[in-house]
């Protein structure tokens, strides 16, 4: 299964969304950045966001069916994967302010058996109906991990899975 993942991760990409940027590439920590612009308020945009069942890639979870996600949107909450067989913490909501912020500690897919640490922060802001969503990734940990090579394939990833949060908000 770990190799279905990683080869998931690594191989299944999809094109890079307008606005990304790998910030920061070094050994010990990588930066990413992503925007989106959505043509839906930021309410509507919001509620696509704590409802990654809706869009979250089957590919990139534990159990194979997106189905199995949840997110409890408040401090403390969950971002978790239950199914038959196990379950899994993807990330800790450690800060949410609906229709504008979410910020979560999450070391996403195989950066969890690495032992970095990662925050992801995604900020909504309104403006005339269209809501921009500014994706933010930060993760750091042992040198000897080489994040830096990572990096370009986190930084894609994160286009696939956010930008079909981004479709997914702005068809709803």
């Amino acid at each position: 299964m770990r190799v279905r993942i990683l080869l998931s991760l690594f191989m299944s990409l999809l094109p890079l969304a307008t606005g990304a940027e790998v910030a920061l590439a070094a050994p010990e920590a990588m930066y990413i950045k992503h925007q989106f612009h959505i043509a839906a308020p930021a309410a509507r945009v919001w509620e696509s966001l704590i409802h990654p069942e809706r869009w979250w890639p089957a590919d990139h979870t534990w159990s194979g069916k997106r189905e199995s996600l949840s997110l409890d949107a408040k401090a403390g909450g969950c971002y978790c994967e239950q199914w038959a067989g196990g379950s899994a913490e993807h990330g800790r909501v450690i800060m949410a302010i609906p229709n504008r912020l979410l910020r979560l500690d999450a070391a996403l897919g195989p950066l969890q058996e690495m032992a970095v640490s990662g925050v992801l922060t995604i900020t909504l802001a309104e403006q005339d109906g269209v809501t921009t969503a500014d994706l933010s990734y930060r993760v750091s940990g042992d040198p000897a991990h080489k994040l830096d090579a990572l990096a370009p394939f986190v930084d894609q990833v994160l286009g696939q899975q956010f930008g079909a949060f981004a479709e997914d908000a702005g068809r709803r």
